[in-house]
């Protein structure tokens, strides 16, 4: 509540400090803005954040949380919003559930006592949840699964079938039920668009919006079982609705990243459709036919009003100024001891490390990399991750273009991210890395400099448009020869062994004569020569999805072998034009397509279409062996970066690659075929999620 005015008040102060800056921050206009800061704390009701994650598994734990509406029920570790199984209680056909959270949040405020609303803003919130909508025996699937948001904590009457547990045949469409609800729709009614769609639902079961996911390779109910994450958000500013979804690999697997767009979005104001207090929570139904309609896993973050106090209204009058002057001399002393402890921080670990490099690198002042980059133009930008953004520069006076990297992580983390970088970077010679040119730092500004790379990043050229030439077979040979010898230097003949722990076609850079050289080590670290693994306990896995080995995910350390499993899917990339999570040929991982045409007999099939016939055969073999022999799930598995070399040189055969791809598992046992396996990250076994089928197995086809 106080945090605008020590922010204003720190400002103020900052600026007597300086002398010459910020001289609009006056003691009068501070004061204007404390008392209407007071009046605003005292008039408002305050907005407050309900943060809470459900199942994983779901239990009778969770039983005096939820109001389960017969016959939903949580069973075999899943919200069963309608019967998992028949009994003598319920059939599994034409039912409809409910389980709602039992409490409900106000979603707008009334802000005055004479009842008027306050228009500015409504509640927001952002869901997510994963779900399992399977078919019993493969029959036909109906109905349905939604998200709601409703009234009351009820179950309408006869609301199976169609109306997936939101209306039923009288009430469908009147404006008194006061529901939203986002639809997983699996039968085709008249109005539907067809059997497999996602729709957003006001007051009736004919969507004011829908989306078929079909178009998008997305089956809500297939013939087997699969699992989808949807998020939906709503922005109670903007007042806009968003709805998003994307397949889990597996019960157990990871939890994918939300996609960048969403499959629906549609403006929205709460008021119009749903009471001021209402509840959250999920329906669904089946008819004629059926389906099991699980919900394995919900978050749930609503930002909510809470209820005036008007006690506490007095009590604030009062208080409210002794606890700004208190704020005021916070922010005050506070900002200053702040800044003076992060500075002499800062200062000293920068020049620490500095004074340790073997051939300081070149101290950039900040104003040359600002002109050098025109004021870091936008235009003048190569890319952006999640440690920095880097631009393109030009030193006009010594004729040389140069890549500075800017870090963007804040304080002390982007400070321990830079030394990181800097400290190995700066100590490694080959002619297959990216060269450091030097550095800058200056008020907070952490910058790198390094030799620019006309030819940018190998997957701008993998992926690029249509109408662009590919790239040679020739030249990607010679890509992947200098890669491995990077990444063997790494690993093998610098005085400390180097774990990359992000290596990939983004961040191969290639010079002008399309000589591959490895950079961004933002994430490498240097390991003891004793030791085999680095593991960040602070942050956990880190690297980029696809290229991460499945053990990181269970030990949280980066190895060597890791970074040859990365190594295996840029060879993938390079061979096949393909991202490794491109789901190919009904395959939802690019190197499983690779090893069922390996086990076929067909593995050049594999080779990028783009190529056609200019590709030698026989070198296209070879990296695609290597590349399956770097993916194997076993980590022990896997080749070392000198075999790897050797491979590719051609003075060693191809390696032994098993026909069917080994399971991953955890603790590592014996490996089995693919054909037998579960598609599990944690081990060969699932929990059943329906009491008919107690081993639904995943398999790869």
């Amino acid at each position: 509540m106080y945090l605008p005015l020590i922010i204003l008040t720190s400002l103020y102060f900052i600026s007597l400090h300086e002398n010459k800056k910020m001289k609009f921050l006056t003691p009068k206009i501070i004061s204007i803005f404390i008392f209407f800061s007071c009046i605003q704390s005292i008039s408002q009701a305050k907005i407050k954040k309900f943060d809470k994650q459900y199942g994983d598994p779901f239990d009778h734990t969770y039983t005096p949380i939820f109001e389960i509406k017969h016959p939903a029920q949580i069973s075999n570790l899943a919200l069963q919003i309608t019967p998992d199984t028949a009994s003598s209680a319920y059939q599994m056909f034409n039912n409809s559930g409910r389980i709602l959270l039992k409490r409900p949040f106000r979603l707008w405020d009334s802000s005055h006592d004479d009842g008027v609303e306050d228009l500015s803003r409504l509640a927001s919130f952002n869901t997510s949840f994963l779900v399992n909508i399977y078919r019993p025996k493969n029959d036909t699937p109906a109905e349905g699964l939604a998200f709601l948001i409703c009234p009351d904590l009820d179950l309408p009457k006869n609301s199976q079938g169609q109306y997936l547990g939101l209306t039923n045949s009288t009430t469908d469409g009147d404006a008194s039920n006061r529901i939203i609800a986002v639809e997983l729709d699996t039968f085709k009614q008249d109005f539907d668009i067809d059997d497999n769609h996602i729709g957003i639902d006001l007051h009736s079961i004919d969507s004011i919006k829908s989306e078929s996911l079909t178009p998008h390779g997305i089956q809500l109910a297939p013939i087997g079982a699969r699992f989808y994450n949807i998020w939906i958000q709503y922005d109670g500013i903007k007042k806009v609705l968003d709805v998003y979804i994307v397949e889990q690999m597996g019960k157990n697997g990871s939890t994918p990243p939300r996609p960048n767009d969403p499959i629906l979005t549609h403006n929205l104001d709460l008021r119009k459709f749903v009471n001021q207090e209402s509840y959250f929570g999920f329906s669904a139904s089946t008819g004629h036919f059926n389906q099991l309609n699980c919900v394995l896993r919900w978050n749930l973050t609503v930002e909510y009003f809470q209820e005036k106090n008007h006690g506490l209204i007095i009590g604030l009058g009062v208080g409210v100024p002794i606890v700004v002057v208190l704020m005021i001399l916070f922010g005050y002393f506070g900002y200053f001891y702040y800044k003076k402890k992060r500075g002499d921080r800062s200062q000293s670990n920068i020049l620490g490390a500095l004074k340790s490099l073997p051939g300081m690198p070149r101290d950039f002042e900040f104003k040359e990399l600002k002109k050098a980059t025109n004021n870091f133009d936008e235009k003048n930008k190569l890319g952006e991750g999640g440690y920095g953004v880097v631009y393109k520069g030009n030193l006009v006076d010594e004729k040389l273009e140069i890549a500075v990297k800017w870090f963007s992580r804040e304080s002390i983390k982007g400070e321990d991210d830079f030394l990181a970088e800097l400290t190995i970077i700066n100590r490694l010679r080959h002619k297959h890395l990216v060269k450091l040119l030097g550095w800058s730092h200056k008020h907070g500004k952490l910058l790198l400099v390094y030799e620019y790379m006309p030819n940018g990043s190998l997957d701008k050229h993998l992926f690029s448009a249509p109408d662009k030439e590919p790239l040679s077979w020739c030249v990607r040979y010679n890509i992947v020869s200098g890669v491995a010898s990077a990444l063997h230097y790494l690993h093998n003949e610098y005085e400390q062994k180097v774990v990359h722990r992000d290596l990939k076609a983004n961040n191969i850079m290639l010079d002008s004569n399309f000589n591959a050289r490895l950079g961004d080590f933002g994430l490498a670290r240097a390991i003891d020569n004793e030791k085999t693994s680095y593991a960040d306990e602070a942050e956990g896995v880190l690297g980029t999805m696809g290229y991460i080995a499945p053990e990181c995910f269970h030990t949280g350390k980066a190895t060597q072998h890791s970074d040859v499993y990365a190594f295996g899917a840029v060879l993938l990339e390079v061979v096949c034009g393909q991202r490794p999570g491109t789901k190919v040929n009904g395959f939802q991982l690019l190197v499983d397509w690779v090893w069922f045409l390996h086990r076929d007999g067909r593995i050049l099939e594999a080779v990028d279409r783009r190529l056609g016939d200019d590709y030698v055969a026989e070198e296209a073999k070879r990296l695609l062996l290597l590349a399956l022999a770097c993916s194997h799930p076993i980590a022990s598995e896997r080749p070392t970066t000198q075999t790897i070399v050797q491979i590719i040189s051609g003075s060693v055969p191809a390696p032994e690659v098993p026909p069917f791809k080994p399971s991953f598992v955890w603790p590592s046992m014996v490996p089995v075929d693919i054909e037998s396996s579960i598609v599990d990250t944690i081990s060969i076994t699932t929990p059943q999620f329906s009491s008919e089928n107690n081993s639904i197995e995943y398999l790869s086809k």
